[in-house]
């Protein structure tokens, strides 16, 4: 069936927001491994997704407990993370338009993949299908993977020994890589990598990301300043191009002028001549 407006299919919306649900909602089990690897309890692991459900923000608070933070601090480092989804709520508000008692149910999917899915479509229709599609999907999948991965992760012991720690930070980054598209973003996570690496010797765990979080602030300021400059630049060369223009204006008066009293000056000796003739 095709959807009104030129967008896609409702068959292609739904494949593509299955191929996004199951291929993020699979990593749920590397969030039940790393965080029952943490010290938490598989029902503690189960509630975090069911009642957190933004993958970035559990995997940072996990990774700070298992390294061995302040609670409220990797509690305020999970905070931030998950800010940037009631921006999306903002314009996904916009383009679902959902009627308001059904606004507080789809709040708790509205995360990266789900605003990805949903702006990707080119009518409001298969932006809902997308949404729902992507949301029921990946809550399903994140929260059954996640009560195995637990399960497994005590099942198996000492995750450490396994290596499974490190299935948490893989996910993240493997999330995280694909949504660098521009410069600025690659120097915001670049600059954040080396300020959380460079001060996690000398700070409690869990404040080095609060403070990586710095990063963004500053590649918006330096940004700022790149284009105020090249703004700046293109008004002096405006600035310039216009002054050229007038300098050649003032050049042809000037010789239009000039030519103008050669003819008049030749034309009055040409008349004092007859007249000397007669």
């Amino acid at each position: 069936m095709r959807t009104d407006g030129g967008g896609k299919p409702d068959a292609a919306v739904v494949r593509d927001a299955l191929g996004v649900g199951i291929a993020v909602g699979l990593s749920g089990f590397a969030f039940g491994v790393t965080s029952a690897g943490s010290g938490l309890t598989v029902w503690q692991t189960c509630a975090l997704s069911l009642l957190v459900f933004t993958g970035a923000s559990q995997f940072a608070l996990v990774g700070a407990l298992a390294a061995g933070g302040n609670p409220l601090t990797a509690a305020a480092g999970a905070f931030f993370l998950g800010v940037r989804n009631a921006f999306y709520g903002l314009r996904l508000s916009q383009l679902l338009a959902l009627p308001r008692a059904v606004r507080p149910f789809a709040a708790q999917w509205v995360i990266d993949e789900t605003t990805a899915v949903s702006l990707a479509q080119r009518d409001r229709r298969g932006a809902r299908i997308g949404f729902a599609v992507t949301g029921l999907t990946l809550y399903v999948l994140w929260n059954l993977t996640t009560l195995l991965g637990a399960l497994g992760a005590e099942a198996i012991g000492d995750t450490d020994a396994w290596g499974l720690d490190a299935a948490g930070p893989a996910v993240f980054l493997a999330l995280l890589a694909p949504m660098l598209t521009t410069a600025t973003e690659r120097f915001v996570a670049g600059l954040a990598v080396l300020l959380g690496l460079g001060l996690l010797p000398v700070l409690p765990a869990g404040v080095p990301v609060l403070v990586a979080a710095l990063a963004a602030p500053v590649a918006l300021w330096a940004e700022g300043r790149r284009g105020a400059r090249r703004r700046g630049d293109a008004a002096r060369g405006l600035e310039g191009a216009q002054g050229q223009q007038a300098s050649q204006r003032r050049e042809a008066s000037q010789g239009q002028q000039a030519s103008q009293r050669r003819e008049a000056s030749q034309g009055r000796e040409a008349s004092q001549g007859q007249e000397g003739e007669r």
